[in-house]
């Protein structure tokens, strides 16, 4: 399973101290939308430079506009951008042509889906990463549970799978029995008072947990 840091509502200079501060943990690293939207590409840019060997998700969240977006993304050094659920089928063939042609990948972010048919039909136009997002509001409200969006995704095991939302050192083991790919830790633990510890311990649940789960299926 990878780490992923996610980086929002931030400054440039938190950004990477953040990075350096756990990058011994994390495997990927997220420029958040917050973030973009703030310092532009050019962000995304300066991270890749910096940390070249950690894979890089500039989350766009693009629902229009497909083919430009992504162009904008992987021309600036990313190797994931993220592309809403909602988006029309098309946008999203764009995108993944666009990731085709620049060897980078698109993830899809599912937040807001609640029927099992979207999963399907965006199964069947190519694409084969998602991120399940438990958004705040959605947190908050108490509107789906957790349970609700691994069953979104349960019948396609061919589906690589990053879920989102609140994760912590408290919450990370009952996500882990998911079996999720990626794991996107944000506040969890930029806001932590050591990230560095606190990026160490998670890495290492995870790392226990892939071990024992091997264990058992021997």
């Amino acid at each position: 399973m990878n780490l992923q840091l996610a980086l929002d509502r931030m400054s440039r200079e938190d950004c990477f101290q953040a990075i350096e501060d756990t990058k011994e943990s994390i495997d990927w690293i997220e420029v958040g939308t917050g973030v973009i939207k703030e310092y532009g590409m050019e962000i995304v840019r300066e991270i890749k430079k910096a940390f070249p060997h950690k894979t890089l998700v500039a989350d766009m969240k693009t629902c229009d506009a497909g083919k430009h977006e992504a162009v904008q993304a992987f021309e600036a050094g990313a190797d994931i951008t993220t592309v809403m659920s909602f988006s029309a089928d098309q946008t999203i063939k764009d995108t993944l042509k666009v990731a085709e042609d620049f060897h980078g990948r698109i993830m899809i972010d599912l937040l807001g889906v609640k029927d099992e048919a979207r999963i399907r039909e965006l199964s069947d136009i190519g694409v084969d990463l998602v991120s399940l997002h438990f958004g705040k509001d959605m947190q908050e409200t108490g509107e789906m549970q957790e349970e609700d969006l691994f069953t979104l995704v349960k019948h396609y095991p061919h589906l690589q799978v990053a879920v989102a939302g609140g994760i912590n050192l408290g919450s990370l083991p009952s996500i882990l029995d998911h079996r999720p790919d990626t794991l996107i830790v944000g506040s969890g633990i930029t806001k932590s008072s050591d990230r560095q510890d606190t990026a160490v311990k998670m890495k290492g649940m995870i790392t226990n947990y892939e071990a024992n789960d091997s264990n058992r299926q021997r």
